[in-house]
C-alpha cells in the first residue's frame, strides 16, 4: 500500500462521463478541485475510444493530487470508431499502462491510503465485471435470462463490443477476477476499513431501481454480495445504473455517483456533473433517480 500523510483535502468519486458526448466533455473541462490536496475517484464508463479515456483521464490528473480509475464496460469496448482494436484481457492492460503514464491509479497497482479528513480508509480500485448471476426473476440460468431478456428486446451493448480474450466468456474472466481481487483485498490490515470503487455495484440491491430488471445481468456478481461486511466496507462507491443516489444496506453507505447521458441528466433539478463527496462523509439523503437502462 501507499499513503500520503496529512492530507487535509477531500476525496470524491464520479462516474459514467461518457464524453463521447459533447455536453459532457464540457462537463470534464469544467471539473476542478475544492484543495490542492483533493482526490478523485472515476468509477468507469470515460468514453468508448482510448483518446477520449486519455483526454478526459490526463485532464483529471492534471487537476487533482491523485486521480483512481477503474474500468467500465464502455471502455473495454472494441468499438468500431476506436483505432486501437485490441480486445479483451490486452484492451485492459493497454488502458493500465496508459494510466500509468498519466499517474492515474488503476485497479492493478498498489491500493491507497486515503489520510485526509475521514481517514484513514484504504481506497480500492476493483475490476469485477459481471457472470449474469443478477438473473431476472424466474429465470435459474444464463440462456434463459438472455432469451427473456432478448424477448423484452433490452439486450446490452456488451454482448456485441466487450470480448472477453484470452477468456472463454466473460463470467469466466469475472471470476477470475472476483478470486485475484479477494486475495488482495483479504490482505489489507484489519484495522482498517475500505473504499471500494467498482464500475459495478458489489450487491444486487442498488438494481432493484430499474426499470427494466432484466439489465441488472449485465451489472455485478452475487460473488461478491457479503464483500461490504467481509471487507470492512466504510463506502462502495459505483456507477453503471445512471441512477445516481445513496442507499444503505446492512449498515453500509453505497454511493452511485455516475453522470450518465445528457438526456437523462437534462432531467435533473441540480447542475450537472457535480462530484459527490465521499470523504469526509456529508450523509447525503437519497436522490431522485433516473430509472433508465445504461446500455
Amino acid at each position: 500500500m501507499t499513503s500520503r500523510a496529512g492530507a487535509p483535502g477531500k476525496l470524491w468519486a464520479i462516474s459514467d462521463l461518457h464524453i463521447g458526448y459533447e455536453e459532457n466533455r464540457a462537463l470534464v473541462e469544467r471539473m476542478r478541485p475544492e484543495s490542492a490536496d483533493d482526490w478523485l475517484l472515476v468509477a468507469g464508463d470515460v468514453a468508448e475510444t482510448v483518446a477520449d479515456i486519455r483526454w478526459a483521464l490526463g485532464t483529471l490528473a492534471d487537476r487533482f493530487r491523485r486521480v483512481v480509475w477503474v474500468p467500465g464496460n464502455h471502455e473495454l469496448w472494441t468499438h468500431p470508431k476506436d483505432e486501437v482494436d485490441l480486445r479483451g484481457v490486452a484492451r485492459y492492460e493497454y488502458l493500465v499502462e496508459m494510466c500509468r503514464e498519466l499517474g492515474v491509479t488503476t485497479p492493478e497497482d498498489p491500493y491507497p491510503v486515503w489520510e485526509g479528513a475521514g481517514g484513514p480508509a484504504v481506497v480500492a480500485p476493483l475490476f469485477l465485471l459481471y457472470d449474469y448471476s443478477f438473473l431476472p426473476k424466474g429465470c435459474a440460468t444464463k440462456a434463459e435470462g438472455l432469451e427473456y431478456a432478448q424477448g423484452t428486446g433490452v439486450v446490452c451493448s456488451d454482448e456485441y463490443l466487450l470480448h472477453p480474450d484470452p477468456y472463454p466468456s466473460r463470467e469466466a474472466w469475472c471470476r477470475a477476477r472476483v478470486e485475484e481481487t479477494g486475495r488482495r483485498l483479504a490482505e489489507i490490515p484489519a484495522d482498517l476499513p475500505t473504499i471500494p470503487v467498482n464500475h459495478y455495484p458489489l450487491h444486487r440491491h442498488p438494481t432493484d431501481i430499474l426499470w427494466y430488471p432484466e439489465f441488472a445481468m449485465w451489472c455485478g456478481t452475487s460473488l461478491t454480495a457479503d464483500w461490504h461486511r467481509r471487507f470492512r466496507v466504510d463506502t462502495m462507491v459505483y456507477g453503471h445504473l445512471h441512477i445516481p443516489r445513496t442507499t444503505w444496506h446492512e449498515g453500509v453507505r453505497f454511493e452511485e455517483v455516475s453522470v450518465g447521458y445528457p438526456r437523462e441528466w437534462r432531467k435533473q433539478s441540480g447542475p450537472p456533473g457535480q462530484l459527490r463527496r465521499i470523504l469526509p462523509s456529508e450523509q447525503a439523503s437519497t436522490a431522485t433517480p433516473r430509472q433508465e437502462v445504461s446500455r
